[in-house]
């Protein structure tokens, strides 16, 4: 199938495009930076999800991965530019299903405020796609991470006490990797066909961590 995913240039966007290709889809990759791969099935854009986007047709799968984190940008990037990639690629006949990669923060509003705000937003705008491309038979659904071993959270993950306090309040004691979130991606975009409008915790228990005094 075809497989648009915004943000592939590293972190969970490039594990999600890498997992596609190793299963044999035609993946088009959308990001700021250059293309990571030099595969024949990956064809890459460099462009920006809040202006103008590049012409891609017969989009069979959504990945909305694109996101920055307390940059000032965040309800822009994050929201905006997923509703403004949805509704050129996702919004057709050709569909068959339609991802967001949003956040534990859109269920627990930890994190920074407009990042928090930005990922509930995608959470809400997620269901509204299910209710419009139910029409075709496709599906819509978010993933919402906790803690994923990436790049980006790399000043915490090296920060003996500020990881200690993190797995403090982690009852599995630890992070997903990019390429867990990649399975769960593939999993819901391919091979679910029933499930639609529904939200993923994949955090490790954090938010479940229930302190209970007698």
């Amino acid at each position: 199938m075809k497989v648009l995913i915004t943000g592939t240039s590293r972190g969970i966007g490039r594990a999600i495009a890498e997992k596609f290709l190793q299963m044999g889809h035609e993946v088009v990759g959308l990001d700021l930076l250059p293309s990571p791969f030099a595969e024949k099935n990956y064809t890459h854009f460099v462009a920006d999800v809040t202006g103008e986007l590049p012409d891609v047709g017969d989009v069979e799968i959504l990945i909305n991965n694109a996101g920055v984190q307390d940059s000032g940008r965040d309800i822009d990037v994050n929201l905006k530019g997923a509703i403004s990639v949805t509704e050129k690629y996702g919004l057709q006949p050709r569909i068959r299903s339609v991802v967001f990669i949003a956040s534990a923060s859109a269920t627990t509003g930890a994190e920074f405020p407009a990042y928090a705000a930005s990922k509930g937003g995608l959470v809400a705008y997620m269901k509204n796609v299910a209710l419009r491309v139910s029409q075709w038979g496709a599906t819509a659904n978010s993933l919402s991470p906790g803690g994923v071993t990436t790049a980006l959270n790399r000043h915490v993950m090296e920060d003996e006490k500020m990881w200690a306090q993190i797995m403090a309040l982690t009852p599995l004691k630890k992070w997903a990797t990019p390429e867990e979130i990649a399975e769960w991606t593939y999993f819901v975009a391919v091979i679910n066909k029933s499930m639609t409008a529904q939200d993923i915790l994949i955090d490790n228990g954090e938010s479940s961590d229930a302190k209970f005094v007698w």
